[in-house]
């Protein structure tokens, strides 16, 4: 069992700078997936940013590419996502995720088997 906890949401204005934070508890192993997805109020969700730690990969939603960087701390087991150039369609609850072994794709949601219980981030004009 895998237990994961956000930081790090808040509000900002258009043009700014977030960093949201995912901690990791329990079981990992050498190789598996953790992704940021996001979901506003009316929307299905959307994954944002994914980090394979077997092959240190990254892969970003088309929206954020430029803007996000996702990140990951091995040794604290830390998931981070800088966001810059805050725009306003990037407000949602951000949620982290996680399974074992490759990444299977942002549009996988149903793949993900571990989900934190996610943050908020609003960003206004």
């Amino acid at each position: 069992q895998v237990l994961l906890v956000e930081s790090g949401g808040g509000s900002v204005q258009a043009g700014g700078s977030l960093r949201l934070s995912c901690a990791a508890f329990g079981a990992t192993y050498f190789s598996y997936c953790m992704a940021w997805f996001r979901q506003a109020p009316g929307k299905e969700r959307e994954g944002v940013a994914a980090f394979d730690t077997g092959s240190i990969s990254t892969y970003y939603a088309d929206s954020v590419k430029g803007r996000f960087t996702i990140s990951h701390d091995n040794a604290k087991n830390t998931l981070s996502l800088q966001m810059n150039n805050l725009k306003p369609d990037d407000t949602a609850r951000y949620y982290c995720a996680a399974r074992m072994g490759l990444c299977p794709g942002l549009a996988a949601v149903e793949r993900y088997n571990y989900w934190g219980q996610g943050t908020q981030v609003t960003v206004s004009s």
